[in-house]
C-alpha cells in the first residue's frame, strides 16, 4: 500500500549531463511526483543494497509510456545507470525504493529507504476489495494516474491491501499499483490486453510457465467464487497472496500451493537477476 503521509523522507533529483540536481524532500513518492512534469514513471526496489532487476526492462516501459501519450524520446542505459548508483551514494539507505520519472528528455529520481511487507502477509495473504476504476491508457505507466491511486487508497477500508480495477464487462483488470492473477480451474489467468504489464509480472510469468498452465485473460467478478487461489505482483509486494476478494474468501481463504511454488520459484529467479549498480 502507498498511504503513508509524514515526514520527508523522500529526496528527489534530476539526473543531466553534469550530473545529479537535487530537488528538495518530500513526505511520499505520490507528493515529489506531483511536482515533475507530467509523463511516465516506473517504481523499483533494491537487494542488498546496491541490485536491481531487469532495469533495462523498466527503461524501455518508460520509452514505451511516453510514446503512447504522444511523446517521444530515448533514455541512455550507461547514463541510467550511472544516474541510479550517484543516488544510491548520495542516500546509502539499507535498501531503497526508487521512482524514475521520463517526462522527455528529463528523468527524474526518486528514492526512500524501503523495507519489505512483513512475512506474515505471504503466510496468511491479504484483502482486497474491487472498484469501478480504470485507466484512461491501460498500456502507459502515466504519472496523472497517480493522484487518481492515492485518492482511492484513501477511501480502501482498513486492513485492506488493495483496491482492484474492474472493467466495464466485470473483468478484474489489475490493482491500483499492482497487477492481479488468480488460479481458477487449475489454470492461472491474467488481464494482458487491458492492463500494465508490469516488470514483476513478467517475471512471474516465466516462473508459473513451468508450473500450471497461463491463460493471459482476466477473471470476472462474478467468478472469484470459483477462484481457488489468488495474488498481486508489484516491484514492492514481490508475489503477495490474496486471501480475500470483497469480504469473500478466495477458495479455502488461505495461501495456496500453487501460489507458494511460484512465490519459491521468483525468490529463486530475483537471485539470479539482481544486477548491481
Amino acid at each position: 500500500m502507498m498511504r503513508s503521509v509524514g515526514e520527508p523522507k523522500v529526496a528527489t533529483f534530476e539526473a543531466t549531463p553534469r550530473g545529479l540536481v537535487p530537488l528538495g524532500r518530500h513526505a511520499s513518492l505520490a507528493l515529489s511526483s506531483g511536482q515533475l512534469p507530467q509523463g511516465a514513471y516506473t517504481t523499483l526496489r533494491t537487494y542488498r543494497g546496491r541490485a536491481v532487476v531487469r532495469l533495462d526492462q523498466h527503461l524501455r516501459r518508460l520509452e514505451e509510456s511516453v510514446a503512447l501519450q504522444g511523446q517521444s524520446g530515448r533514455i541512455d542505459p550507461a547514463e541510467a545507470r550511472r544516474a541510479l548508483a550517484s543516488v544510491l551514494d548520495a542516500t546509502s539507505h539499507p535498501e531503497s525504493r526508487l521512482r524514475l520519472t521520463f517526462a522527455p528528455p528529463r528523468l527524474f529520481i526518486a528514492i526512500e529507504p524501503f523495507s519489505p511487507l512483513p512475512a506474515r502477509l505471504y503466510e496468511e495473504g491479504v484483502a482486497c476489495v474491487t472498484l469501478d476504476v480504470r485507466r484512461e491508457n491501460p498500456h502507459a505507466k502515466d504519472t496523472r494516474f497517480i493522484a487518481a491511486a492515492q485518492d482511492a487508497y484513501g477511501h480502501l477500508p482498513d486492513g485492506v491491501e488493495e483496491g482492484l480495477l474492474v472493467d466495464h464487462d466485470g473483468t478484474i483488470l489489475e490493482g491500483l499499483s499492482s497487477n492481479f492473477f488468480a488460479v481458477w480451474e487449475g489454470r492461472l489467468r491474467t488481464e494482458e490486453e487491458r492492463s500494465l504489464r508490469g516488470v514483476t509480472r513478467s517475471l512471474v510469468l516465466e516462473v508459473a510457465g513451468s508450473l500450471l498452465p497461463v491463460d493471459r485473460r482476466g477473471i470476472r467478478r462474478d467468478e472469484m467464487e470459483r477462484a481457488t487461489e489468488a495474488f498481486l505482483t508489484s516491484v514492492s509486494r514481490e508475489v503477495l497472496p490474496v486471501v480475500r476478494v470483497d469480504d469473500r474468501p478466495v477458495g479455502a481463504g488461505r495461501v495456496g500451493p500453487k501460489t507458494q511454488a511460484i512465490l519459491g520459484g521468483f525468490a529463486g529467479l530475483l537471485r539470479r537477476e539482481a544486477e548491481t549498480l
